[in-house]
């Protein structure tokens, strides 16, 4: 049985979630005609790899996480408007784009995808810009 080891570098771990989410979406059959995939499975596993992937970051810079249990979207919206307005913006967007559209709805739309791995990309840039190993949250 392996032990779970801590991360190193929560913001390198978040940036291979969105490389596992690009091989998900590589697997989708897309219809130039429609614009849009014909499976939402993908487009699902996509959003939610992006989501969790971007959940990481967050925990790295908000600290929002506490004990076990997942912490509410609220409470990171909460945590970003203390501490930096540019990443509360990517978040709500984020999260409506990532988790709700691609992740519980599988919007099979090939532009909202791509705001999904945009906004991946922008919350997981933010947060690099923000993350400091250095402060520990008790």
């Amino acid at each position: 049985m392996m032990k779970s080891k801590k991360l190193k570098n929560p913001i390198e771990e978040a940036r291979r979630y969105v490389t596992n989410a690009e091989e998900s979406i590589e697997k989708a059959v897309y219809d130039p005609e429609t614009k849009s995939y014909l499976d939402s499975k993908y487009v699902k596993t996509a959003g939610d790899i992006l989501w969790k992937g971007c959940l990481i970051a967050l925990d790295a810079v908000l600290h929002v996480r506490q004990g076990k249990g997942r912490p509410s979207i609220d409470k990171c919206k909460e945590a970003a408007a203390k501490r930096d307005h540019k990443l509360l913006s990517f978040i709500v967007n984020g999260y409506n784009i990532m988790h709700l559209s691609m992740g519980y709805d599988g919007m099979k739309d090939k532009k909202v995808c791509e705001m999904g791995f945009e906004y991946a990309n922008d919350i997981i840039n933010r947060c690099a810009v923000l993350y400091n190993p250095e402060v520990v949250v008790a």
